[in-house]
């Protein structure tokens, strides 16, 4: 009796994807995070960007506001308060303070998007942001809320960070890599606003400063260190010319600003020329 052969196709290298996420297959997934996001940049007309990175623990205004108002209202009602209660409300206070860099984000972003659009859509700056929480939120919203496009980079983290909603639709992206998603950052940037963050936005800050230092990014690139008053309590650059650990020229590498109008006008100062 005839018994069929059961035929079997076995899976085609680019669709196993038991090898595709083996440690032999590094470097394809290395370069699938450079051509995926150039091939989305090219067909949504992403050329230049404005980049702002920041924390991802700065509450937005009004949820700062409640926090802090929650907290004094329970101590309002207790006559002998704990020092946990009043370490919260220190904490809360400080959040509170935060907070106005989120607002300030928002600001920034919406007016350099409307001031942006006034050029052709080829030569559009784009807000872009690390796509999370906190400061990548504000700034997006500010794009969008200006009726923008908006770039999110956002990365893969053991505690998960996940997008924000405003990001466009299809410019929404997940990185695995730190160094690709760094790479990508900065190579479509024409300037960088460095608002109050911790080891993430320290981490990209010295990295561009050193890339430009060294020159192996050659391209004209504002930076914005945005609020004086912490970048200089947790930075003295001054103390590194004084040790002779970079010279007094390097200082000129980025400056400072305190207010969305202040680093506006800088900016379009400087990126008018681009255009």
């Amino acid at each position: 009796m005839y018994m069929p052969v059961k035929r079997f196709h076995p899976p085609k290298a680019y669709n196993n994807l038991k090898f595709l996420n083996s440690p032999q297959a590094r470097t394809l997934r290395i370069l699938s995070e450079f051509l995926e996001p150039m091939n989305r940049f090219r067909r949504e007309g992403i050329r230049d960007t404005i980049v702002i990175f920041g924390s991802a623990r700065i509450l937005p205004r009004s949820i700062a506001k409640k926090r802090l108002r929650k907290i004094e209202l329970t101590l309002s009602k207790q006559k002998n308060p704990s020092g946990i209660l009043k370490r919260k409300l220190k904490d809360a206070r400080m959040e509170f303070e935060m907070s106005g860099y989120y607002e300030d984000a928002v600001k920034l972003t919406s007016i350099l998007t409307k001031w942006s659009k006034k050029f052709d859509r080829e030569k559009h700056f784009v807000i872009c942001s690390g796509g999370g929480p906190g400061i990548m939120e504000a700034a997006n919203k500010g794009a969008i809320s200006a009726g923008g496009k908006s770039i999110g980079l956002n990365i893969s983290l053991p505690l998960e960070q996940y997008s924000n909603p405003y990001i466009s639709k299809n410019l929404s992206f997940e990185f695995h890599y730190f160094f690709m998603r760094k790479f990508w950052f900065v190579y479509l940037a024409k300037a960088l606003i460095m608002f109050p963050g911790g080891f993430g936005t320290l981490d990209e800050l010295m990295e561009v400063l050193t890339l430009i230092q060294t020159k192996k990014v050659k391209k004209y690139m504002p930076i914005i260190l945005y609020g004086s008053k912490y970048w200089k309590e947790i930075l003295n650059f001054d103390a590194m010319v004084k040790h002779k650990t970079i010279s007094k020229n390097d200082l000129r590498l980025f400056r400072f600003a305190d207010t969305p109008e202040e680093a506006f006008q800088y900016l379009k100062k400087k990126l008018i020329r681009l255009r």
